[in-house]
C-alpha cells in the first residue's frame, strides 16, 4: 500500500482547488428532502406505531450507518458518499420503537467543522484549501457500513480504519489500530462474517489487497498481502467457508488523485473477472471471465458438493451512479439511469463461469437465515419509479423457481437496505423478518416498516414512524435483544 502516493495527490489537489459557491436550490423535488443536511444529533425518540402491530419476538437494535451532513457555508461535498457518517440507532422493546441519531466523531469532521467548510477530499469531492491530510484516517468518512464486534460497534468505511462506537449512546471511542504495524490501513465497508463468528476483510489499494482475518470479538488472527489480476473498484466481496471470492471489474484505477472516484477509468472491453482464492494458500487460485458489469453489492456465496461457486449480485452496465448520479444528489438534478439487475454468478470447477440474469431491477442484495450454505432466496430493494434515485419497495427472489414476492410502496416511499432478522426459534431460510427504515416523503417523516420475510407481498406488519426525517443510510446490522 503506497501512502505515499495517496497523500501526495491529496496534497496537491488541495493546493490547486479553489472552493466553490453553493449551488441553488430552489424547487428541489420531494425526495431531496431524504439528503437534506441533519444539522445536530437527535436524541432518543420515541415512534408511533401508525399500521399494525409489532411482531412477537422482535426485539433489539437495528444501527444504520450513512452520510448525513453535506453543506458548510465555505462550501459542500460534491458526492453523496462524502457526507459526515451519521449513526443511528433504532430500539425495538415490547413492541415499541425509538430512533436516536449521534454524528460519528471524525478527524475528517473536526477539519471541516472548523474551516465552516468541506475541505477533506473524499470519494467524489476534491481536497481544498486547509485540508489536513496526515493519513487515509484524516480523510475517513466513516460513513458506509456498521458491524457489532464484541462490546462495541464499528463504523466502516472504504479507505481508513475502523471507528469503534459505544453501541448505549453511540459516542465515538476512537479509531481501532488492528496491529501497530497496520495504522490507518484500509478495512472494507463490507467485511465477511462466517457461521462461527469469524471476519474477512480486504483493504484495497491499485492491485494490491491486505486480506484481515479476525476473531469475533475483533482480534486480528492474521493480515497478509494479496496480489490481484487488476486494479479494479472493489466496494464489497463474498466469501465460503474455503474461499474468498473478488468480483473484478472493469472500474480500473489507472492514477492516483482526489476525489477518489476520478482515479478511475471505465474499460468494458478488459470485461470482468472474478477471482478465487484458497483462504488456506493464496498461491491456490483461479481467474474467471464475466462480460463486462459494474456491480457494488453482492448477497453471499456459497459452494456446492461438486465445488462450483455461486453468488448473488445486483449487476449495472457502468459505473453511471458512482461517477454522475451520486454527486447530482447533492443538487437535486438526479438523472434517470438504467437500475441494477439482479443475477447470480456461477463459476464451475472446470474454468466455466456464467451469470443467470432474470430482469429484476434490485439494490442491496440479503441473504436469509442461511449464510455460507446452498440457498434458495435473494432479499433485495425493489421497486423503480422514474427519476427518482431509491427504490420504493421489497422483494424476496426464488432462484429454484424463479418467482418473486414483492411489496412496492408506491411514488413517495424512499426504500433504504432491508436487515433480516431471524425468528427465536425458526428454522427456515426466510422463517423472520426484513427491518427496513425509509423516508416517507408524503408524510414528512422517516418509518420503520417491519416485514415478514416468507410474505412480503402482504406488506408491513407493522410500521412506526419517527417525528422527523433523517437521511436515508447506506448499510446497518441488527443486534439481538
Amino acid at each position: 500500500m503506497d501512502r505515499r502516493q495517496l497523500l501526495s495527490a491529496f496534497c496537491a489537489t488541495a493546493a490547486a482547488s479553489l472552493i466553490t459557491p453553493e449551488v441553488a436550490r430552489a424547487a428541489q423535488p420531494t425526495w431531496s428532502a431524504a439528503f437534506a443536511d441533519l444539522d445536530a444529533d437527535v436524541p432518543r425518540t420515541p415512534m408511533t406505531l401508525v399500521r399494525g402491530r409489532a411482531p412477537e419476538g422482535l426485539a433489539g437494535s437495528l444501527y444504520r450507518n450513512g452520510p448525513g451532513k453535506f453543506r458548510r457555508p465555505g462550501g459542500s461535498v460534491e458526492h453523496w458518499f462524502d457526507g459526515d457518517g451519521l449513526m443511528r440507532a433504532y430500539r425495538i422493546d415490547g413492541g415499541t420503537a425509538t430512533v436516536e441519531a449521534r454524528f460519528i466523531d471524525t478527524p475528517k469532521r473536526r477539519t471541516d467543522i472548523a474551516a465552516n467548510a468541506v475541505v477533506t477530499p473524499g470519494f467524489g469531492t476534491p481536497a481544498r484549501p486547509g485540508a489536513k491530510v496526515g493519513d487515509n484516517d484524516d480523510v475517513n468518512a466513516a460513513n458506509i457500513s456498521v458491524m457489532r464486534v464484541g462490546g462495541e460497534l464499528w463504523a466502516l468505511w472504504e479507505g481508513g480504519s475502523p471507528i469503534a462506537l459505544d453501541p448505549a449512546d453511540l459516542s465515538t471511542k476512537g479509531v481501532r489500530t488492528l496491529r501497530d504495524d497496520l495504522k490507518h490501513m484500509p478495512f472494507l465497508a463490507h467485511p465477511s462474517r462466517g457461521p462461527d463468528g469469524e471476519v474477512w476483510s480486504l483493504g484495497v489499494s491499485g492491485a494490491k489487497a491486505i486480506v484481515w482475518r479476525l476473531a469475533a470479538d475483533g482480534t486480528l488472527k492474521d493480515a497478509r498481502m494479496l496480489d490481484m489480476p487488476r486494479a479494479s473498484y472493489i466496494h464489497d466481496f463474498v466469501t465460503t467457508p474455503r474461499h474468498l471470492v473478488l468480483y473484478l471489474q472493469p472500474w480500473v484505477q489507472d492514477r492516483f488523485t482526489t476525489p477518489y472516484a476520478d482515479s478511475f477509468s471505465w474499460r468494458p472491453e478488459l470485461g470482468s473477472q472474478v477471482l478465487v482464492v484458497d483462504k488456506a494458500d493464496f498461491s491456490r487460485r483461479r481467474v474467471y471471465e464475466l462480460p463486462a458489469a459494474f456491480a457494488f453489492h453482492f448477497g453471499g456465496a456459497w459452494e456446492d458438493a461438486d465445488g462450483t461457486i455461486r453468488f448473488d449480485g445486483c449487476f449495472s452496465p457502468d459505473p453511471t451512479f458512482a461517477r454522475e448520479n451520486g454527486k447530482s444528489l447533492m443538487t437535486g438534478t438526479y438523472k434517470r439511469q438504467a437500475p441494477p439487475m439482479l443475477g447470480l454468478v456461477t463459476l464451475r470447477p472446470d474454468g466455466k463461469a456464467g451469470m443467470e440474469a432474470v430482469g429484476v431491477a434490485a439494490e442491496f442484495p440479503r441473504n436469509g437465515a442461511r449464510t455460507a450454505e446452498p440457498r434458495r432466496y435473494t432479499l433485495h430493494a425493489a421497486g423503480v419509479a422514474p427519476d427518482v434515485p431509491m427504490f420504493n419497495g421489497l422483494a424476496s427472489h426464488d432462484w429454484k423457481t424463479g418467482r418473486a414476492d414483492t411489496f412496492n410502496f408506491g411514488p413517495g416511499m424512499l426504500m433504504e437496505e432491508a436487515v433480516f432478522v431471524a425468528r427465536p426459534g425458526g428454522a427456515g431460510e426466510l422463517d423472520g423478518w426484513l427491518l427496513a427504515p425509509a423516508v416517507n416523503t408524503k408524510a414528512g417523516a422517516t418509518e420503520l416498516h417491519a416485514f415478514d420475510a416468507r410474505r412480503i407481498a402482504d406488506g408491513p406488519v407493522c410500521t412506526w414512524r419517527a417525528p422527523l426525517v433523517l437521511p436515508v443510510s447506506l448499510h446497518g446490522t441488527f443486534v439481538g435483544a
